[in-house]
């Protein structure tokens, strides 16, 4: 069995070498292609997923198309001869391409997230080749919150010049309804929302919700991707960005039940959306949500929390805060200009 499969292994690594090699040549081509050019604004080293995808590409998508109305411009995954700042996101680029351009005439800034271990639960050496990439390249970084800058400190990564600038949302998708629906006379609705199907994204917690929830007082709707099947909650799959903009606009309290969380988008989502929260003592909801919102440490909590909640309705709802994208731009472009 092991001489049958020798030859298709062969056969992949040999592939991989191929694409390698292939990727390498187009690097080089546009790189002598672009390094003699003008330039733009601003480099962007990122490789986005087609919509609907995490938080990461909707908060980059959100990002340029601020800076663009602006009268900014950004190019992707290369540097140009004249550009002189470039942002380059976590891990999700190509690292040889960027080493390529990266030159001592573009000040550099490395976004990061995470830890990605920690996040996400287990350790893949993600998290060492951030640090490498950051060490070499970075002039400077940005992290999106105060607990993830203290997690990589804890893990012994020293971070260039770090700042925390947290992420927003698109305020044009995002935003509250101009009146919410009575409570009266109807149940209270719950919702939820997640595009990945990582563990560490709360199943536990809505599993327990599914078996123990108060179904004759509230509803619950789960927006997105999960391993584990409900037979109450209400699960729509993932859906573009205005249908769950819609979805949220409906609601009347979310839960964050994601576990070491940077910076949930999901949660600025909803916070956007004029939605106080129940959120798990964890990562960085403390500080996105602040008065926004009371934390719970165990599913048996909520139902507490959430009659504590909708007692202080009002007061929650004038709490919210979420800095606007403006002026996340703003913070970032002092960054990138320096």
């Amino acid at each position: 069995m092991r001489l049958r499969n020798a030859p298709r292994a062969a056969f992949s690594r040999a592939r991989r070498a191929v694409r390698a090699v292939g990727r390498d040549a187009e690097t080089e081509l546009d790189r002598l292609r672009f390094r003699g050019r003008g330039g733009a604004d601003l480099a962007l080293f990122h490789e986005f997923a087609p919509a609907p995808t995490g938080g990461g590409h909707q908060f980059l998508r959100a990002l340029v198309s601020e800076l663009g109305r602006r009268g900014l411009s950004v190019e992707v995954n290369r540097i140009s001869g004249r550009t002189a700042t470039c942002l380059f996101n976590s891990f999700n680029f190509d690292f040889r391409r960027l080493r390529r351009f990266a030159g001592d005439d573009c000040r550099m800034v490395h976004r990061v997230d995470g830890p990605i271990g920690v996040y996400r639960g287990f350790d893949d050496g993600t998290d060492a080749r951030i640090e490498e990439v950051n060490r070499e390249l970075a002039d400077a970084t940005v992290v999106q919150s105060r607990f993830s800058l203290e997690s990589h400190r804890a893990l012994g990564i020293d971070l260039r010049a770090p700042i925390v600038i947290p992420n927003a949302v698109d305020p044009g998708i995002f935003h509250p309804p101009p009146a919410r629906e009575p409570l009266t006379g109807r149940k209270v609705r719950l919702v939820a929302t997640s595009w990945s199907d990582n563990p560490n994204k709360g199943g536990e917690v809505f599993t327990w919700l599914d078996r123990n929830l108060d179904w004759d007082r509230f509803e619950l709707t789960f927006v997105g991707r999960s391993l584990v099947p409900f037979d109450r909650i209400r699960t729509l799959g993932p859906v573009d960005l205005h249908t769950l903009a819609e979805e949220l606009r409906r609601s009347d309290l979310y839960i964050a039940a994601s576990r070491n969380d940077p910076c949930s988008n999901a949660l600025l989502e909803a916070l956007a959306c004029g939605l106080p929260a129940a959120y798990l003592e964890s990562g960085g909801h403390p500080e996105l949500v602040g008065d926004a919102g009371l934390p719970f440490t165990a599913p048996e909590e909520l139902p507490a929390v959430l009659e504590r909640l909708l007692d202080e309705l009002d007061e929650r709802q004038g709490a919210i805060l979420v800095t606007p994208l403006a002026e996340v731009a703003d913070r970032y472009l002092e960054v990138l200009r320096r």
